[in-house]
């Protein structure tokens, strides 16, 4: 084929000429013995592929399929059973690569065999992220990631654009880095970071199982959350490849400023973790500080715990404040508490009936415990209008909030006295006038 291109400019000129040049390669290839053999051997390698992956899939699922029977090895084998729709391309590109070495031999030529065999592996991947791949994460990663590698490596540019990335450098100040050490920074960051938190939810998973104090269950997670992603961190250090000594004295001076500058933090982070190794206060206590905030502790982080009140209010208190002040723990060592209802009666009743007639109403109660000690009645004193008693009474959790044990318990006492023809009394003031009233003098005329 020939053309006059001589009145274009030089380069629409040099562009044919690289056309010209492809459309004689092309015409070589398919007039070429070694390019028909190769195309048939391709097409021959997929449909072979297609026959065997009809018959041996069906029997693999079969006999991999734990559907039956459950026992140890169920898991494996659904895991491996999800991984059965890579027969086919897997199998087109092995086939594929026996058809290449017998082309190299014959023609010593394979361009085309070695294409479509890498062709066949970019369907792999593609099959992979589409149909295997579950996890949010990964699918994107899969498909912005992995697919644009696979597509890179099909069309033979894979170790050109990696050399590109790699020489091309960029950097802020004296910090410079070559592109491709940030895309595998990138790819090797995320997947680290995403094996760090499945293993750590795996790891915690298995420590809520275990018979263990709350405290020291958190400890451990927490611990063991700090060792996964620090290993992470580390291992994306040395694939980019920093320098981990320079960031040791960088951390030293991390930590000098640390101490001097964040006293407070260090020492809420340190209380926190005597807290969860002592167990003294733990998530589901109720507590009391000195200060007076009081509330259920629902979430303990590395610097502080919340408490919930029970009128809907969250109270952040520093973890400094569980060692350094006084704090009362309503649920410590068991959730067992005493509460007392204070009443009255009148001086005309028994009193030795009393008390009888009161533990047993406060019995009835569901909530009201009979150990460590069954409800006692006892005489306060004798008051001005009523003879006074208290009923102490023990109960399971805090009166307030949810619970009213106190008002409950007022109830059974009314209930019980007025069966009983008990008189609760009411204020009463006797005034004396000594020497009778005044008589009135008539007014003289």
């Amino acid at each position: 084929m020939n053309f006059d291109l001589t009145q274009y400019p030089p380069i629409v000129q040099q562009i044919a000429g690289y056309g010209l040049q492809g459309y004689d390669l092309a015409m070589g290839w398919l007039l070429s013995p070694a390019a028909w053999s190769q195309f048939a051997i391709l097409v021959g390698a997929y449909v072979l592929a297609v026959l065997i992956s009809r018959k041996l899939r069906p029997m693999l699922a079969r006999l991999i399929d734990p559907r039956e029977k459950q026992n140890l090895f169920t898991a494996p084998r659904l895991f491996v059973l999800q991984f059965l729709p890579l027969i086919l391309p897997l199998l087109a590109y092995a086939l594929t690569g026996i058809g290449e070495q017998i082309v190299r031999s014959i023609f010593d030529s394979g361009a085309v065999i070695a294409f479509g065999k890498r062709l066949f592996m970019f369907l792999a991947v593609r099959t992979f992220v589409r149909d295997i791949l579950k996890d949010p994460f990964l699918k994107v990663l899969g498909k912005f990631i992995l697919i644009p590698i696979a597509a890179l490596y099909a069309f033979g540019l894979l170790d050109l654009v990696s050399a590109t990335l790699t020489d091309t450098v960029v950097g802020v100040g004296n910090i410079k880095f070559s592109l491709m050490a940030i895309v595998r920074g990138v790819i090797a960051g995320s997947i680290l970071f995403w094996l760090g938190q499945w293993s750590n939810g795996q790891t915690s998973a298995l420590i809520e199982k275990q018979e263990m104090r709350p405290s020291l269950r958190q400890l451990l997670m927490k611990l063991v959350e700090f060792m996964i992603f620090g290993a992470a961190f580390l291992i994306l250090m040395n694939v980019m490849g920093i320098n981990l000594g320079a960031l040791a004295v960088l951390g030293g001076a991390i930590g000098v400023g640390l101490g001097f500058g964040l006293q407070k933090i260090a020492s809420n982070f340190i209380s926190g973790v005597i807290l969860l190794v002592e167990g003294q206060a733990t998530v589901g206590d109720y507590v009391e500080l000195d200060g007076g905030e009081a509330g259920t502790i629902v979430k303990m982080t590395a610097r502080a715990a919340i408490l919930e009140t029970y009128d809907g209010r969250w109270i952040v208190v520093p973890n400094e404040d569980f060692i350094t002040t006084r704090v009362v723990n309503y649920s410590d060592s068991g959730s067992a508490n005493r509460y007392e209802a204070e009443f009255s009666v009148s001086y005309d009743t028994d009193i030795n009936l009393v008390p009888d007639i009161i533990e047993a109403a406060v019995s009835k109660h569901a909530e009201v415990l009979a150990a460590p000690y069954p409800p006692d009645c006892e005489l306060r004193g004798f008051g001005d209008s009523g003879i006074n008693f208290a009923v102490e009474f023990w109960v399971n959790g805090i009166d307030d909030g949810p619970n009213k044990y106190t008002s409950d318990v007022l109830f059974l006492i009314w209930n019980a006295l007025r069966d009983n023809n008990i008189t609760i009394p009411y204020p009463q003031r006797v005034v004396e006038i000594k020497g009778g009233f005044p008589t009135a003098t008539p007014a003289s005329e």
